[in-house]
Parts: structure tokens; C-alpha cells; sequence
């Protein structure tokens, strides 16, 4: 809350004392943004006074606005609207606002390290496959949290595991094996994780086959798919795996170094970035080290096969096994190894934050029960940052079958379309071919994450590139030229000298303008709160429109008077900051000329 709200929610308390002889508890004081038909800058909800008081809200309301406007000279005005109290700044306030605003550097971001470390899990690819649209949602939306948190003044630690162990990789490793003539991304000029892909696709094709040629000799579908010769293979290299066969290690271990190096580039491109990498391979042994301890205190128990499990009933969830009866590890057994190997490598971290899809929200309800009964409190602070697929017009993606959308390709047909759309539009006229070509990829990429983040994360979602693309709308293309046109207004100015805009009248253009910047933080804490970087990119959005507002009704260079357009610059600067720090939160780069 700010220090504005702070007096008015302070002042109102004095009203109910003042007025009714009644004490109003903090938490009955409540706040929300004026709803545009109305004129307002804040808004106290008066329901939850009117019982304390024996009050209709109408009445209510006008006694409270009354005694408000009175007490605070910052305000100047108000109006009720049923059980809402609108109330007005003066113009005094808001240009002490600016004021405010624009001594600090780092306007909306509060200081580094100002709170706890917190840690967050995106990206967490298996390395049998390059990544793919769904994976750039997940870095996209990783990346933009840890961003935000580090700009609510968190320690932030960016991790991911690497799921580098298991059937899936066998699977790849067998297709090579048999048909793979010895292919390296050397030898086919192919990424190293597009190549291991390929010999995935591979399996899954042959292993299809052999289950409808065991099927016409009489085979049912679940036999067939137990007996297939390729997926008994696959099952028996990941047990040789696991007794440390110094082929298959060799095999696995070369292999798994081919995706990382394709991982790699991937990334780069992306712009993301990790702290620290945790692999399945390691952490599932600290994962059955865990649970043999579990075993011996009671949290789990063996049934009859030798399986081990926990009941959690009691906790409205089931019975989980934990260990299978060979005594090999399950899903969930590597994810309590590696939160547990989290928690001692960052003793002071306040929470972990798991960036995973919506399909596996029961998982982690099941994870952190299981972390609490092994003892660690600190799993009360573990988040599920739960989000949506996305989705295409052609239905879901399925990578065994070779039908995803490479997150390569996709970058780079977005750079194409950036460039088209530009240039149809005439756009980047006036830059080098060197200047447009580093422009279209960040126009691009722009595109592709702002229509990616501007929704809620819990929501599926429905791609469309050439929507995302469009310097007009609620996209990164449409922010990114406005930031352009601030940083052109300011290179145009030259050496102008800024005066003092002390006894300047504001207009209404500019009133908003300043009311908007002033919302950066709030947008900050309660994206940060809410692990949302959709509520950054609705600032952004609302940021733009109102600044393209104002310099279409507001004469800037042309003003004659010079404390005026001293104001006005500075308004010019601060949105251009205030833009390009908030997309910096979602991991988009702006361009220096468009």
C-alpha cells in the first residue's frame, strides 16, 4: 500500500471515531482502482463499514468523503457511487508525484536484495527432444518471474532440472543404436537435440509397427505393447543403465551432451538464463536415499511386492507409491531428491516456485505433502506455478510423433514475419540492412513473448503469430514502437535545458500520464505476489496507450513555453524509462530505432 492510501485508510479511521464513535479495524479499509466512467484516482469500498456504522453506503459514503476531503489537502474532490467512494487528487499531488518519480533511477523496482531469497524452476527438459512452443511458455513465463521478484527486491536463484534419465532417453539411444550409422551433429550439420529427436520420432514409429504386426497374430493391444522387441529393448538398456553398463553410460552420457549443446543455443536465443542446473541422474539417488529414511520413521510403508508407498488420505489426497518393487525410482522420487538437494544449497531460500503445466497440479499437492512429513517446513513456502497449454488450430502437439512446433523454428519464422509486416508497413526505412535484420529478431521476439505472457497464466491459450505480430493492439510490437518514439523525441531535443515546472497547470493528458507512471509498483508487488507477468504486460499496454495520448493532444518540442515543455520532456523521458523497464520484467528487449 502506499503512503497515499496509508493517510486515507489512517484518515478514515479518525472518521470512524470522529463521526460514529465506532473503531474501524484496518482490515475493514479497503481499496480499488476508480473504474474509468467515474471520476476518481482511488476508490474506498464503503460495504464494509456500513454495518459497523448502521449506515446506508450512500450516506455513509458522502459523510466519509466529506470528512476525507477535509482532513487530507491532497484531495480535493469526491463522489459516491452506491457503496463506492470516489476520490480525487489535486494537481499539487500529482506533480509532487512526478517529482517523486523522477529523482529515483530506478523508478517502480525496490531495492536490490530488500527481501528473501526466493528460487524458480522453469524450462525442465527431457533430453530425448529440442524444445518446442509449449517449452517457450514455460521459459517465457519462468524468466518474467524471477525477473519481477528480483525487481520486488528479492534474491532470486534460477534453476531447472534436467530430466536426463529414464525410458524416454532409452528410447533414443536404441533408435540410434540400430539405425543411426553412427550420425553426429558433426556429420549432418543437424542440432544435437534436433538430431536425438529425430532417432525418438524413429523409436516410436518402428515401435508402432511391431505392435500391430504382434497384434495380427493374435496379440492384444496391452500384450502387444509389453512385448514389442523395440520397447523391451529400451527397458533393457535403462536397466543396464542403472547397474552403470559402461557402454550405455558412454552411449547416454555422449548423447545427452549433443541436446545440451542444442539446449544451448535454444536458450541464447530466448534470453533466458539459469543459476544453477540439477540433473535427474544425480538427484534421484539423493530422492531413494530420502525415502529409505522415510521408511525407517514411518512416513512410508512396503507392501507385500517390496513397493514403497505413503497414504495420504487423510490429507484428501491417495495412497502414492514412491519406490516400485524392483526398488527403482519413481517421478516423484527424484522431485523430493532435488527439492531436498535445493534446500541445503540455499538454506536461506523462502520459497521454490515450480513453473510446470496444469497437467501436473497434482503432483505437486502430493511432492509437498511428502516433503512436510519428511520434516521440511520449509515446503509450506513451495508454489505450483500452474499454467495452461497452449494451444493451435491444428490440435495438441505430440513430439513422439514429430508433430510439435520446434521453439526454433518458430523464433525464426518471427523474425520473418517481423520483417514483412515491417516492411510492408515501411517501418524500418530509414536503418541499415545490418540495423533491420538485429531489429526484426527483436521485433520478433517481442511478438512472441508479449502474446505469450500477456495472459493469464492459468489459462489455455490459442497461438496466433500473425496477431502477435501487429504494430497495432495490445502487443509487444505496438509497446516497442511507442518506447521508440520517446527515445526519438529525446534525441530530437538535442541540448535542450530543463527548467524548473514549479506553478505549471497540468491538463487532463497529462494528469493521466503521471497518474499511469504512478502505478509501476503497485504493478510490480501484485504481479510478484501473484507470480503473474500478465499484470506487467497489462501495465505496459495501459502505459503505452495513455503516453500515444498524450503526444497526440500535447505539443512537446514545439511548446514555446519552457517550463511547460520541461514537464512534458520529462513525462517523454520517464514513459520511455517506465516502458522499457517494464518489458525488461517480461525478458523483452527494446529497439533503439523503428
Amino acid at each position: 500500500m502506499n503512503s497515499m492510501q496509508e493517510l486515507i485508510k489512517q484518515t478514515v479511521i479518525k472518521a470512524g471515531q470522529s463521526l460514529f464513535g465506532v473503531d474501524f479495524p484496518e482490515t475493514s479499509i479497503q481499496f480499488q482502482a476508480t473504474r474509468k466512467e467515474f471520476d476518481g484516482d482511488i476508490t474506498l469500498v464503503v460495504f464494509p463499514l456500513t454495518k459497523l456504522t448502521q449506515s446506508k453506503p450512500e450516506e455513509l459514503g458522502e459523510k466519509l468523503g466529506a470528512f476525507l476531503v477535509q482532513e487530507i489537502e491532497a484531495l480535493t474532490a469526491f463522489n459516491v457511487v452506491k457503496g463506492f467512494l470516489n476520490l480525487v487528487y489535486t494537481d499539487g499531488f500529482w506533480m509532487k508525484s512526478l517529482e517523486g518519480m523522477v529523482k529515483q533511477p530506478d523508478w517502480g523496482k525496490s531495492p536490490k536484495d530488500s527481501r528473501p531469497r526466493m528460487m524458480v524452476e522453469y524450462s525442465s527438459p527431457n533430453t530425448n527432444k529440442p524444445l518446442h512452443l509449449g517449452h517457450l511458455r514455460n521459459n517465457f513465463l519462468g524468466y518474467s518471474v524471477s525477473q519481477i521478484l528480483e525487481a520486488f527486491g528479492h534474491k532470486v536463484t534460477k534453476v531447472q532440472i534436467i530430466n536426463d534419465r529414464g525410458i524416454h532417453i532409452c528410447k533414443s539411444m536404441y533408435a540410434w543404436l540400430k539405425s543411426g550409422r553412427n550420425e553426429t551433429p558433426e556429420s549432418t550439420g543437424m542440432k544435437g537435440d534436433k538430431l536425438v529427436g529425430k532417432y525418438y520420432v524413429e523409436f516410436d514409429l518402428q515401435y508402432k509397427a511391431e505392435i500391430k504386426e504382434l497384434m495380427a497374430t493374435g496379440s492384444s493391444e496391452d500384450e502387444a505393447k509389453q512385448q514389442a522387441p523395440s520397447i523391451l529393448a529400451a527397458q533393457e538398456m535403462l536397466r543396464q543403465w542403472e547397474e552403470g553398463n559402461e557402454e550405455v553410460v558412454s552411449l547416454w552420457k555422449k548423447m545427452n551432451q549433443w541436446v545440451y549443446a542444442g539446449f544451448d543455443v535454444t536458450y541464447a536465443r530466448m534470453g533466458v538464463s539459469f543459476d544453477k542446473l540439477y540433473f535427474e541422474s544425480e538427484t534421484y539417488l539423493k530422492g531413494k536415499e530420502e525415502v529409505e529414511k522415510g521408511l525407517a520413521n514411518g512416513v512410508f510403508f512396503k507392501k507385500d511386492d517390496g513397493s514403497v508407498w505413503i497414504d495420504l488420505t487423510e490429507e484428501g489426497l491417495d495412497q502414492k507409491a514412491v519406490l516400485r518393487r524392483d526398488g527403482t525410482a519413481m517421478y516423484v522420487t527424484q522431485d523430493i531428491g532435488t527439492a531436498i538437494l535445493r534446500f541445503e544449497d540455499y538454506p536461506d531460500t523462502a520459497g521454490q516456485i515450480y513453473t510446470v503445466g496444469n497437467e501436473q497440479e497434482y503432483h505437486f499437492k502430493v511432492l509437498f505433502k511428502i516433503l512436510k512429513k519428511l520434516g521440511w517446513t520449509q515446503s509450506d513456502a513451495c508454489h505450483h506455478l500452474s499454467y495452461g497449454m497452449v494451444e493451435l488450430p491444428e490440435g495438441k502437439m505430440k513430439s513422439r510423433e514429430g508433430t510439435v512446433v520446434d521453439a526454433d523454428d518458430l523464433m525464426e519464422s518471427m523474425a520473418t514475419e517481423s520483417r514483412l509486416v515491417a516492411d510492408e508497413q515501411g517501418k524500418l526505412s530509414d536503418l541499415t540492412e545490418d540495423e533491420k535484420k538485429d531489429t526484426y529478431d527483436i521485433i520478433g521476439m517481442s511478438a512472441l513473448k508479449y502474446f505469450l505472457l500477456r495472459v493469464d497464466p492459468k489459462k489455455n491459450m490459442m497461438f496466433n503469430p500473425q496477431e502477435s505480430i501487429d504494430f497495432n493492439g495490445n502487443t509487444g510490437p505496438f509497446i516497442q514502437y511507442a518506447y521508440v518514439r520517446t527515445q526519438s523525441i529525446l534525441r530530437r531535443a538535442g541540448d535542450f535545458k530543463m527548467e524548473s515546472w514549479n506553478g505549471v497547470d497540468i491538463n487532463e493528458w497529462e494528469r493521466n500520464l503521471i497518474k499511469c507512471l504512478s502505478a509501476y509498483p503497485n504493478a510490480i508487488e501484485e504481479a510478484a505476489s501473484k507470480y503473474d507477468p500478465s499484470v506487467v504486460a497489462a501495465f505496459a499496454y495501459e502505459l503505452t496507450k495513455t503516453f500515444n495520448s498524450f503526444y497526440q493532444q500535447c505539443s512537446i518540442l514545439k511548446e514555446e513555453n519552457a517550463a511547460l515543455k520541461s514537464l512534458r520532456m520529462e513525462l517523454t523521458a520517464l514513459s520511455g524509462q517506465c516502458i522499457a523497464s517494464s518489458m525488461q520484467l517480461l525478458g523483452i528487449e527494446m529497439p533503439t530505432r523503428m
